[in-house]
């Protein structure tokens, strides 16, 4: 079995090229309540704010993977500079638009049959996939998309915030970061997720690049907890078979 480990990380486009039938899909709703001024713009600021979780109105600008068996994995990331591509332990860093990012991921999609992620399901992966047919790159493979790896057929996914949230069960979905201190799995992302984009308009773009891959590498230390100690035991077998 073929394993691949992947996430993202994902930059709002500016809302002034945001097309203005998005901008009004986004916004209709406040302009038409009954809000007071103060409360319709702090309403207008949280809807620029999250633009950044919608493949509608944010582009990918780092995606890293990571191949469980061959201890080996890639970052491809937007920077200004485009020889800024480098080599940083099991990581080769690869400098692409976003066009070729995602066009590099699906090249190299079709020779794995498991997919793992953190928040897949509801975010990277329909983002991916949605990002991709914006850009003109058509999807090499069907990724799993059915919440239970039990019921699903390859190549599988498994997104590791449903399986260690008890697919919603528990009334606090964990964070990764809050995952890793329980289980002293090392995170050395240094980056927070809402630093994202300030550090991309200040050029730090290897340090994006180099956040997602510490992710990777957490969410791979995650899945080996996880089929040690939660994978369901008819989805082991059908894994080794």
């Amino acid at each position: 079995m073929a394993t691949l480990i992947f996430d993202i990380e994902t930059l709002a486009t500016p809302w002034q090229d945001v097309p203005a039938i998005t901008r009004g899909a986004l916004t209709n709703w406040v302009e038409k309540g009954n809000f007071s001024d103060e409360e319709k713009k702090r309403k207008l600021a949280d809807v620029q704010a999250r633009t950044s979780l919608s493949p509608f109105t944010a582009s990918i600008i780092s995606l890293a993977v990571y191949d469980v068996e061959r201890k080996t994995g890639a970052v491809y990331f937007s920077a200004a500079d485009k020889d800024g591509s480098f080599t940083d332990g099991d990581f080769k860093y690869k400098v692409r638009s976003e066009k070729e990012i995602l066009e590099d991921f699906w090249e190299g999609a079709g020779s794995y049959d498991t997919f793992v992620s953190f928040n897949g399901r509801t975010f990277s992966l329909p983002f991916i996939y949605h990002r991709s047919i914006a850009a003109g790159v058509k999807p090499t493979v069907d990724i799993a998309r059915s919440r239970y790896v039990t019921k699903q057929t390859p190549p599988y996914h498994v997104d590791l915030l449903d399986e260690f949230s008890f697919h919603g069960a528990m009334s606090h979905r964990p964070s990764l970061p809050l995952l890793c201190g329980a289980y002293k799995i090392p995170h050395a992302s240094l980056l927070g997720g809402e630093e994202v984009a300030e550090s991309y308009a200040s050029g730090q773009h290897r340090l994006i690049a180099e956040k997602n891959a510490a992710d990777v590498e957490a969410i791979t230390a995650l899945y080996a907890l996880w089929k040690q100690n939660l994978a369901p035991r008819t989805w082991i077998n059908a894994t080794e078979l």
